[in-house]
């Protein structure tokens, strides 16, 4: 059947119509045109940083001035290219078939995050937002990472207390004023928070302004500590 299914409904690049060998792939031409980040990185926020990795903590101008309320980040791709597609695909485009080669993706950067006992919690939408949309993307990142690595997932462990305005024309400060306070945890779920190490999952991060609100309320619930970890990273060189 699945041979049969194949002839007939034969694997495509996740972002054109190339033909590939395998499900969920990327053509080479698109392949080429999705940066990947590996080697060295800002261990704080996971941008991609000039140098060797000689297993030693380094950090981006950004992480060296602001004053992060998480641990340790990772990022899965760039925010450029066909990385930005994939991203706009997936959050604006219902294309809800990326979610699982995603999760893919961020089960390799997120390896040096990863710890037993660990809970995976995604950054959450308003819900009037998330009724036009239908589905929080994070979520449905965090819950499909969550099954790859064999971590818990709590989903609504953070409440969107007020609907924001976008970030997006916004400078750095004016994206974390935005923010300032419109983030809170879930009352109901304090207890499966607190003393836990926590990953708070997003899809993309620019300023780190909603990663702050997020880390900053789980902290202040009790969680042991919490590190982000996102599908695509703005970074200034892009």
């Amino acid at each position: 059947m699945q041979r049969l299914l194949r002839a007939i409904y034969p694997p495509t690049c996740l972002t054109c119509d190339e033909r590939v060998t395998t499900d969920f792939g990327l053509c080479g031409a698109c392949w080429r045109q999705t940066v990947f980040i590996t080697g060295l990185v800002c261990d704080r926020c996971g941008t991609p940083l000039p140098g060797q990795d000689e297993g030693q903590p380094v950090f981006c101008d950004d992480c060296l001035t602001l004053a992060r309320p998480w641990g340790r980040g990772r990022a899965a791709l760039l925010y450029k290219d066909n990385g930005r597609k994939l991203v706009m695909a997936l959050k604006h485009g219902d294309r809800q078939d990326l979610v699982r080669p995603a999760a893919l993706w961020l089960a390799q950067a997120a390896a040096p995050l990863l710890r037993p006992g660990l809970l995976v919690v995604p950054v959450p939408l308003h819900w009037r937002r998330l009724l036009s949309r239908r589905f929080n993307q994070s979520a449905l990142l965090s819950r499909a990472l969550a099954r790859v690595v064999g971590a818990d997932h709590c989903p609504d462990a953070l409440l969107r207390t007020r609907r924001t305005p976008t970030q997006e024309g916004r400078d750095r400060d004016a994206r974390f004023a935005n923010l300032s306070g419109a983030l809170a945890v879930h009352p109901r779920r304090r207890a499966r928070l607190a003393g836990r190490a926590l990953l708070l999952v997003d899809d993309v991060m620019t300023s780190g302004a909603t990663l702050a609100a997020g880390a900053e309320a789980l902290l202040a619930a009790g969680a042991a500590s919490v590190n982000v970890l996102v599908l695509a990273r703005v970074a200034k060189d892009a």
